[in-house]
């Protein structure tokens, strides 16, 4: 991967916005190896630069901080990039269709794989059938994740070679949706249902993963993002550590471990934070609930449209706890998928028992920073709780344009009153990590940005206050929330996450001010440049 190395670089005529309170905006960065060395007026920087710095001229640009995404699938991100598309198929024929153009070119008995589809953006919003995939790919199986990643459709064959019949039980925290037979529909819902069919799955050899993986970096660069946080196995998270070591890691990555590697982590003696600025252990990722667009999210009163779902509880209130009891014990964060009020509710009871037990262990509220991810409906009383148990909020902005008219369909607008809570979440004090949940969303922090200051749609849906505007942020909150929100959430707010002396130099250069353009221009904005480690990564030439 390309990159442009200087060994001291004065940065001038640029709008230096540093997100440290102590100096707010400079005009010039002096990056000395991999550290900001100085910051601040044009002159004053350019007095500490040593003999032999080269000056590049910023024609005025906007430079922040690097943005973190807090919320990455990095590895399916990774092997997304060789899938089919299902993102834009807008009904199930045209799904079907791309999964038999496939199968024209795909040898017989090869996996046939595919992500994105999303059946709320169908005519017809039912969940598709196995029988549907079985004329296009009879002699292929087929498994294709839902934009969610909660649903998997997969075909006969995939059921057959998984050995899920009408007699196989559902497992525990997941659904084998069945037909009105009985028989399995090609439908699993949450990761246990999943599993059943994904463990079968081939895993691509090393070195076609490095090669994607490095695409998926570059791509996380022309976004100006440099830091990452991603939930990943243990054979990932070895694959990163591999990379890591041969120095081919172009991102900083925060590894949240597995429920299943838990416990072999809590005997190693593991704990979050060892690592250092490149590669750093998490916390430990664990669902509470599934999701919206499943109708999985767990609900403390029944979806409007199916009276008698309220999603499912993926892990129940006893196991929950003690596991991250467990964790906290032994030095381990608490990262919780949560989206409906119920599963948030359950999350914060667990957190509380955590924290209570923490304090009587004597540890400090910011050794272990624990989080829930998603957080998109709250009941009013659960609110404040975050902010009272010092629980990040790490939230993805993007799912609010993606997910409202969804979310108001289902869950109704009383609900949705407090649905991707944002603003007052701010406003109680909770802190804020964003992120993108790529492949979900994009990985686009500017985009990210536009959704949480709008809370519109690219083509202004629904409407110039946008859906729900008490819940905005203003721009300076949504750039905090990617910048130091994630440094924060991952205890490296000393570090990085500011431009400030001292701090590592991970910088991106933007076109544009979007502290002071009209809101809808910010996703005009473009990423010049992108620096990791003061080494530009993205954009030497525009430079």
């Amino acid at each position: 991967m390309t990159r442009e190395t200087y060994g001291s670089l004065l940065l001038v005529n640029g709008i230096v916005r540093t997100l440290d309170p102590h100096l707010p905006v400079g005009e010039a960065v002096l990056l000395v190896g991999n550290r900001i060395a100085a910051v601040g007026p044009t002159e004053e920087v350019r007095l500490a630069a040593p003999p032999g710095t080269e000056t590049l001229d910023l024609g005025g640009c906007l430079v922040l901080p690097a943005f973190t995404d807090a919320h990455v699938h990095l590895l399916e991100f990774a092997l997304s990039l060789q899938t089919i598309p299902l993102d834009d198929a807008r009904s199930r024929e045209e799904a079907v269709a791309r999964v038999a153009d496939a199968a024209r070119t795909c040898p017989p008995g090869e996996w046939i794989l595919g992500k994105g589809w999303d059946r709320n953006l169908w005519p017809d919003p039912s969940f598709p059938h196995r029988s549907d995939l079985d004329q296009a790919a009879p002699e292929h199986p087929v498994a294709l994740d839902s934009k969610d990643l909660h649903s998997l459709w997969v075909n006969s064959l995939a059921l057959r070679l998984a050995g899920i019949t009408a007699a196989t039980p559902d497992p525990p925290g997941g659904e084998i949706v069945r037909d009105a037979r009985g028989e399995p529909s090609g439908i699993l819902k949450e990761i246990p249902a999943m599993d059943l069919v994904r463990r079968m799955i081939p895993r691509p050899g090393p070195a076609q993963v490095r090669r994607l993986l490095q695409e998926a970096t570059r791509r996380a660069w022309a976004r100006g993002v440099t830091a990452v946080h991603v939930p990943e196995d243990v054979w990932a998270f070895r694959l990163l550590q591999e990379l890591h070591r041969e120095g081919m890691l172009g991102l900083r990555v925060l590894v949240h471990l597995t429920e299943q590697s838990v416990d072999g982590a809590i005997q190693a003696g593991l704990q979050s934070g060892l690592g250092d600025d490149r590669l750093r252990v998490g916390g430990v990722k664990v669902f509470a609930d599934g999701a919206l667009g499943s109708r999985t999210a767990e609900m403390l009163e029944p979806y409007l449209t199916e009276p008698e779902n309220r999603g499912i509880a993926v892990m129940e209130d006893g196991e929950l706890q003690g596991l991250l009891l467990a964790a906290s014990r032994s030095g381990i964060s608490a990262v919780i998928h949560a989206i409906g009020d119920r599963a948030n509710r359950r999350a914060l009871n667990a957190l509380e028992r955590v924290r209570e037990d923490e304090a009587r262990r004597g540890v400090p509220r910011d050794r272990l920073r624990h989080r829930i991810e998603h957080v998109q409906l709250l009941h009013p009383d659960d609110l404040p709780r975050l902010a009272a148990l010092d629980v990040i909020a790490s939230v993805q902005p993007s799912h609010v344009v993606a997910d409202m008219e969804m979310a108001e369909r289902h869950w109704g607008p009383e609900r949705c009153r407090l649905a991707y809570a944002y603003g007052s979440l701010w406003r109680s004090g909770a802190r804020l990590a964003l992120g993108s949940d790529c492949p979900v969303e994009a990985l686009d922090p500017l985009a990210g940005i536009h959704a949480a200051v709008t809370r519109r749609r690219p083509d202004g849906f629904p409407g110039p206050e946008g859906w729900n505007p008490q819940e905005r942020l203003t721009v300076e909150q949504a750039v905090w929330g990617f910048t130091m929100g994630g440094a924060y959430a991952a205890g490296e707010e000393g570090r990085r996450g500011s431009i400030a002396p001292g701090k590592l130099a991970d910088l991106v250069v933007l076109s544009q001010d979007i502290f002071r353009t009209d809101p809808d221009a910010i996703l005009e904005t473009e990423v010049v440049a992108t620096f990791l480690d003061g080494q530009v990564v993205y954009g030497a030439e525009r430079l």
